[in-house]
């Protein structure tokens, strides 16, 4: 079996793998997207409790690898930093899938037999199953009126970025209302830019700040949902995967779009409120490249024009699932899948309609709720995906 991808999925489905005894290769550089495509000075807006690869067995947490580092302990009240994320990911990597092979996977196509890798080393291995945990940046969405603006480099998705103060001087509107946006924003200004956030929703929200823990009440163990307490929807669609996938799918892609409503994290507000203008009940009508600027032209919520001129768009506009986007997939691989909504049609199992051919991660949201677009929903996605596995073996 060949797991394609070495961030947190590839990572936690690699080593459930393992200890099932199945014979297995993994490829990847170690927290690459994380590293590649999010900005310096990042914060996660998951809490740690919520933040650990899941492994079959207790161990190598968050507070495992700061422990074995000498750092404080983990606390819901100390955000934690992208660099020491990246770190974690990678100690979890040297420990717990020694084998990791550092190469890129270019292509694969359906075989005999499976199907055939094509590394960047030349070698074309030939796999049984595969499981793609290619992470979201394959499924960056930018809005549709900024294509011109894009094609002009103008205008990119946030995940483009790994260095914003190269927009020192410059007038940035970063379009969405979520951590993405906010964070951005917030950096932006930081690095002496000049952001304007622009937000279809009513207004910015930020999220509670954990309870301090303090008095005779005991805490229960873990967070109420992977950014912690006071999100009830997002607590039950997010122990709930197995039966999310029953769901009618208009009613799943509701909840994906809507669970968890956009914020900013409880630790952001402090450092973003009245630093920078936000434009709340604005929609994007088009936008308009030229002389090395963008027009942007928005509606208010009562349908009143408003134009503003900017040096660059930023789109923290998230993701969306897509497979025809997915060039890592040969045509004819990718073409026959079942979908729904651009999504690929999952088994229980974690399995498409391509038999062998497995996704985990942001791919599989679609199927199994937002969960599965947070660190947290590792555990739920190896289990059910390695017992499946081991499932078809036994036959």
């Amino acid at each position: 079996m060949a797991v394609v991808g070495a961030g947190p999925y590839g990572l936690a489905t690699a080593c459930h793998l393992q200890a099932a005894r199945v014979r297995l290769r993994v490829f990847g550089q170690a927290m690459e997207s994380w590293q590649s495509h999010m900005p310096d000075g990042m914060l996660l807006q998951t809490v740690p409790a919520a933040s650990a690869i899941a492994t079959p067995e207790h161990g190598h947490t968050l507070a495992d690898f700061r422990a074995a580092r000498g750092l404080p302990g983990a606390d819901d009240h100390r955000p934690v930093p992208l660099a020491e994320y990246i770190d974690y990911g990678r100690w979890f990597q040297e420990h717990l899938v020694p084998g990791l092979e550092p190469c890129r996977v270019r292509r694969i196509r359906a075989a005999e037999g499976g199907f055939r890798l094509l590394l960047d080393s030349g070698e074309e291995p030939l796999a049984a199953s595969v499981v793609l945990a290619t992470g979201a940046v394959p499924y960056a969405y930018v809005p549709g009126p900024l294509r011109a603006c894009v094609a002009a480099g103008l205008a990119t998705h946030t995940s483009r970025h790994r260095d914003l103060g190269r927009f020192t001087g410059e007038r940035v509107a970063v379009l969405g209302a979520g951590q993405s946006a906010l964070e951005c924003a917030t950096l932006l200004h930081e690095a002496r830019a000049l952001p304007t956030v622009v937000a279809r929703t009513s207004a910015v929200l930020f999220d509670p700040p954990p309870p301090n823990g303090t008095g005779s009440r005991l805490r229960l163990p873990g967070p109420g949902s992977p950014l912690g307490r006071g999100r009830p929807l997002l607590d039950a669609v997010s122990r709930g995967g197995a039966a999310y996938r029953r769901l009618p799918a208009p009613l799943r892609m509701e909840l994906l779009r809507a669970v968890p409503r956009p914020s900013g994290a409880w630790w952001l507000k402090e450092r973003a409120a009245g630093r920078f203008p936000v434009l709340c009940g604005r929609t994007l009508v088009c936008a308009e490249p030229g002389y090395g600027v963008v027009r942007l032209r928005l509606l208010d919520e009562h349908g009143r024009p408003e134009d503003i001129v900017v040096d660059h768009v930023l789109a923290a506009t998230g993701y969306r699932v897509d497979i025809r986007r997915l060039d890592l997939l040969d045509p004819g691989l990718r073409k026959p899948l079942r979908v729904f909504a651009g999504a690929p049609l999952l088994t229980a199992g974690f399995e498409s309609s391509t038999p062998g051919l497995y996704f985990t991660g942001l791919a599989a949201a679609p199927s199994f709720g937002p969960l599965l677009r947070y660190v947290t929903g590792t555990g739920f996605a190896a289990r059910r995906l390695t017992a499946a596995v081991t499932a078809g073996k036994r036959r």
